[in-house]
């Protein structure tokens, strides 16, 4: 791993904290842009009341100088707005572990006396430190023409037909609605399913598509288990808390075709070799590819419920119900901004892994060097030689 982060802080706690090692130098950063992804993450539609509490803004602490970074370590930091209305206060420790949380299993991993020890850490707040994190390694992407974008393609039950919009107006179009989808019905109908849920006490989960554009051909590797990008980004989406399941391309509507109706056809186009389908989701062998890469995401429904649910009190040893305290009736629109920043930083540390070199004027000259799919690149010749040749 070339590029490095790492987060701190407690949901309630006075700030959360990233810093970001192995970062290039002379890489302009726009706060606002950071700023424009974190309010994104903050999206109303199903958020509890902890989204109107605060107003997320970073604060660049190290690593930048004059606008643009230098090779340091990047510290950025989100203050908690919420800590003051905690701080100071005795509370009754809490001993009812809510079902899907990591309550129960954090308790017997550490050993703690309460419950709340476990959540701080374990809460979805972490977050608002990754999309910092992957706001800034858009910026590092964009110097080379890479973008990364994302939307909702389904919510409960309503899964909007998007076959007929390339994955650029999918981007786009989820930018202007509430849901996420960029489909107008499917839209309508979700949100209209979230504020159901919401009257009923209950949760939904959904299913969010991240796109990757402008990729190269070539980042990633095949040649071990942790190097290919595939599990790389799979390991990336499943981090993110109540993320369960991950496909790239159309990996289990292929699982029921036969191969020669799911593997993408190698043409000649002049000198370009190209691909006419993307079902593989532009990787193979771990590598990409060149095409559009396309990553589903399944998110759960939140653990949180208004309606109670069969929980223990471990102080009292008995039965009861969970107690409800303050949640999201369906994050999955704002989820969307989250994967999105953990594809940044993913493929930004392939790519430096890639380039090599410590800053951007080093490394821009040989991303033009790179092979592309093209038949003066591979220049392949009939030969013979002896395998295995000692």
């Amino acid at each position: 791993m070339t590029l490095r982060f790492l987060t701190a802080g407690e949901s309630h706690g006075h700030q959360m904290t990233a810093i970001v090692d192995g970062f290039p130098a002379g890489i302009p950063v726009d706060v606002d842009q950071i700023n424009a992804d974190l309010a994104r993450r903050q999206k109303t539609l199903g958020t509890g009341g902890r989204m109107r509490i605060e107003n997320d803004q970073v604060l660049i602490r190290s690593g930048v100088m004059a606008g643009k970074t230098f090779g340091a370590p990047v510290t950025l930091v989100v203050e908690n707005r919420d800590h003051s209305r905690w701080a100071g206060k005795e509370i009754e420790s809490f001993t009812t572990p809510r079902p899907g949380h990591a309550d129960l299993s954090g308790l017997i991993k550490y050993g703690m006396q309460d419950i709340r020890l476990v959540l701080e850490r374990a809460s979805a707040r972490e977050t608002v430190s990754r999309v910092a994190v992957g706001a800034l390694c858009r910026q590092f992407l964009a110097q080379f023409g890479i973008q990364i974008g994302g939307y909702v393609s389904a919510i409960g039950t309503i899964q909007a037909d998007l076959n007929e919009m390339s994955y650029e107006e999918r981007v786009n179009n989820a930018r202007t609605t509430t849901s996420g989808c960029p489909h107008p019905d499917a839209d309508a109908a979700m949100r209209a399913a979230i504020e159901l849920t919401m009257q009923q006490g209950d949760t939904l989960g959904g299913v969010i598509e991240v796109v990757a554009f402008g990729l190269p051909p070539g980042l990633g590797s095949y040649v071990q288990y942790d190097r290919r990008l595939d599990a790389r980004l799979a390991a990336a989406m499943l981090s993110v808390q109540a993320m369960k399941g991950v496909e790239i391309g159309e990996a289990f509507s292929n699982a029921a075709l036969p191969g020669t109706m799911v593997h993408d056809p190698i043409r000649l186009e002049d000198d370009q070799i190209i691909r006419p389908s993307n079902r593989d989701g532009g990787l193979e062998g771990g590598v990409t590819t060149g095409q559009p890469l396309l990553l589903r995401v399944a998110m759960k429904p939140i653990a949180t419920t208004l309606t109670p649910q069969h929980t223990v009190d471990l102080a009292r040893g008995k039965e009861t119900e969970t107690v409800y305290e303050r949640s999201d009736f369906c994050p999955v629109p704002r989820a969307v901004v989250i994967l999105e920043a953990m594809a940044a930083i993913v493929i930004a540390d392939v790519l430096i892994e890639k380039l090599g070199g410590d800053s951007i004027a080093e490394m821009k000259p040989r991303f033009q060097l790179l092979r592309q799919a093209c038949l003066a690149d591979l220049q392949l010749k009939q030969q013979t030689y002896t395998w295995w040749e000692v």
